[in-house]
């Protein structure tokens, strides 16, 4: 009976070691550009209990940029942001499974959102218009193109058929590449969402072939995600990968950063009964997510905040600001850096001293970096925005 107890009790202590919960997510970064897309599948799939699990995810995943399709009920995709702190929305207003993006609203400035290819003449390779979002993050401009392609069909491209599926699909990938070639030449594009097809088709059959073909200006950023093992497949159900994100080559390079990252985020570790409540309450897809590591961020090497955390409040700030260390050794200080790079004002930090106060009064509007720094290098930090 005593051997049972043990084994028992070890069971235990091991299924508790073992269990997550969205506490343990650890995708965004302060140093790091996140781009996330996330078919949430009829939104809200399970009325308020998928609004609550959705706002919780979203949170515990820290992304600065959140691409969603499916949104089936708009009004409850808005009361869902009205109770998010941290976040801001947009969604497209028409009433069959809607585009729109989630944000960090302190951290990400919106300068456009609109719609491309609209109207009857496109509703074939478009059911649902790609959605555009221009947006400034550290200093740095990015384009990013929501879709949610056609669905279903049988794997063959059919050209001659107007309305096979791969056909439409294929059309659409066509005019997305035609427009970006012609808008956005120089731009930095990500190009996203659920594109329904794979990635990895012969040539023959392959819906995104035009991007495919062009290496020297597109790469799917999740081409090794989809050549890998179907455990990492964003489409668990059939299983297949269908959600893709597209980058332009002028990103290329950011990309091939080593603090670059792209995975399938799989929600359901997180959760105490798995896929089963995931695919329940939340989605039959999981959300992709691109981490990218640029050189013109700020302190782009990753801060040792394990010990040391930074943060301020208010945020945004119009007069001052308090920030917040929950450690101080001597010689640490705190630097400001506006989002050009350039350090912009230092704050020196007594022995046993855990708050400082910035008085933004003679700075301008804008982002800004702050840095927690001792003679170990830099410990922590946090974004501040200055808006008055």
């Amino acid at each position: 009976m005593k051997k049972y107890l043990l084994l028992f009790g070890y069971l235990i202590v091991n299924l508790s070691f073992f269990a997550q919960s969205l506490d343990d997510l650890d995708f965004g970064t302060d140093t790091t550009f996140e781009v996330v897309t996330w078919n949430i599948e009829w939104f809200p799939k399970n009325g308020e209990l998928t609004m609550n699990y959705v706002a919780d995810m979203i949170e515990a995943l820290d992304a600065d940029v959140i691409a969603v399709q499916e949104i089936d009920d708009q009004e409850s995709f808005h009361n869902m942001l009205n109770n998010m702190t941290d976040y801001d929305g947009y969604y497209v207003d028409y009433g069959y499974l809607a585009l729109g993006y989630i944000y960090k609203s302190d951290v990400v400035q919106i300068n456009s959102i609109y719609e491309i290819y609209t109207g009857s003449a496109y509703s074939n390779p478009f059911p649902r218009p790609p959605l555009v979002l221009e947006l400034t993050f550290m200093g740095e401009n990015y384009i990013i193109i929501n879709n949610h392609y056609k669905c279903c069909g049988n794997g063959i491209l059919e050209e001659d058929d107007s309305w096979d599926e791969e056909t439409r699909r294929f059309l659409a990938s066509d005019l997305l590449k035609e427009y970006i070639d012609t808008n956005f030449p120089d731009e930095q594009v990500l190009v996203l969402g659920d594109l329904n097809d794979v990635i990895t088709d012969v040539q023959e059959n392959n819906v995104f072939q035009s991007f495919i073909d062009d290496s020297d200006n597109y790469v799917f950023a999740d081409m090794d995600i989809a050549q890998g093992s179907n455990t990492n497949w964003s489409y668990p159900n059939w299983p297949s990968h269908i959600d893709h994100i597209l980058i332009t080559n002028e990103l290329f390079d950011e990309f091939g950063n080593t603090n670059s990252s792209i995975q399938t985020i799989k929600m359901e570790n997180y959760l105490t009964n798995g896929w089963s409540e995931y695919d329940t309450n939340v989605s039959d897809h999981r959300p992709v997510g691109l981490k990218i590591a640029s050189d013109s961020f700020i302190g782009v090497d990753d801060f040792d905040i394990a010990n040391t955390k930074l943060r301020n409040y208010p945020n945004p700030v119009s007069f001052e600001t308090t920030i917040h260390f929950n450690t101080s050794q001597n010689m640490s200080r705190i630097e400001i850096f506006a989002s050009t790079g350039q350090k912009v004002h230092t704050i020196h930090i007594s022995n046993g001293q855990n708050t400082s106060i910035w008085n933004v009064e003679n700075f301008p509007n804008g982002l800004y970096l702050a840095k927690y720094r001792t003679s170990n290098g830099v410990m922590a930090s946090c974004k501040i925005l200055v808006v008055k």
